[in-house]
């Protein structure tokens, strides 16, 4: 069982800046970032697999997020900057530890779910 621990959410003003952290109790091999708006399904924003980061994100926020990973700190981030209103959602971070060569974009993929934090950004 792997508890993933989620930090540093907040109010922000569009274009403005915040970065997610998100701890894991335990090894894993892929830790991911979704959100869900009211009203809408949980959608993915990013991911960082493997022992070589490798790195995926949804369209709408590429350029704009960037995931990152400590290995040393069972950590992973999420820097969010030119921050828009639609990005305003609960953010939750997700973690799994089998290999798999398949996109890792899909709620259904990642066993273990931190307890999410709210980002919102004002216009």
């Amino acid at each position: 069982q792997v508890q993933l621990v989620e930090s540093g959410g907040g109010l922000v003003q569009a274009g403005g800046s915040l970065r997610l952290s998100c701890e894991a109790s335990g090894s894993t091999y892929a830790m991911g970032w979704f959100r869900q708006a009211p009203g809408k399904e949980r959608e993915f924003v990013a991911v960082v697999r493997g022992s070589a980061s490798m790195t995926d994100y949804a369209d709408s926020v590429k350029g704009r997020f960037t995931i990152s990973r400590d290995n040393a700190k069972s950590t992973v981030y999420l820097q969010m900057n030119s921050l828009k209103p639609e990005d305003t959602a609960v953010y939750y971070c997700a973690a799994d530890r089998r290999f798999t060569r398949a996109p890792m974009t899909s709620p259904g993929q990642y066993a273990y779910w931190g307890q999410g934090t709210q980002v919102t950004v004002s216009s």
